[in-house]
């Protein structure tokens, strides 16, 4: 079976490797020394392929003549990828305890978890509020404006509503308002 480079070259739309000692692109990444413009030193951008704005800048050591910057080499550019990689992984994990919060509460049905996910939509901004029992299994669904604070009280004020008197789940207990 033979290649063919059209599909090959459609297949792999990352910009191809460069090593240079102010630019080095290779795995997804693209490192760039840049003048600082804070001070007189240099700066290093890490910008993941795809992205419009750097994922890392930070400061880049001077060479042995005090005026050019210190090139780029296959050391440092893996340093400087793991560490993008991490305040990627960080933000990412930030954003989704933002919008995603949950609170587990003791029922005389046993144990509730309510969770709250938030969607920031531009023109509908709403959340989610839903009730899963012990096994994971979905209980009842509320869409909530995206301001709704999740407590243990919120959690327990809703789930009274849900429950009859007798702390077992009514048959109807799923109740799904999506806004629809």
């Amino acid at each position: 079976m033979t290649s063919n480079p059209i599909n090959d070259q459609a297949e792999d739309d990352s910009p191809p490797s460069m090593k240079e000692a102010r630019l080095w692109r290779d795995d997804g990444w693209t490192a760039r020394v840049i003048k600082n413009e804070d001070d007189e030193g240099w700066a290093v951008e890490m910008i993941m392929d795809g992205e419009p704005e750097p994922a890392l800048v930070g400061p880049w050591t001077m060479g042995r003549d005090k005026k050019n910057p210190k090139p780029l080499d296959v050391n440092a550019f893996h340093t400087l990828v793991k560490t993008a990689s991490e305040v990627l992984r960080r933000h990412e994990q930030q954003r989704h305890a933002m919008f995603h919060k949950k609170v587990t509460v003791n029922t005389p049905s046993g144990r509730i978890s309510v969770t709250l996910d938030i969607v920031p939509d531009e023109f509908d901004p709403h959340a989610l509020l839903a009730a899963f029992d012990a096994t994971g299994e979905e209980l009842a669904v509320l869409r909530v404006d995206a301001g709704f604070k999740l407590t243990t009280a919120s959690a327990n004020a809703w789930l009274e509503t849900l429950l009859p008197d007798s702390g077992d789940p009514a048959p109807d207990f799923v109740h799904r308002d999506n806004g629809d």
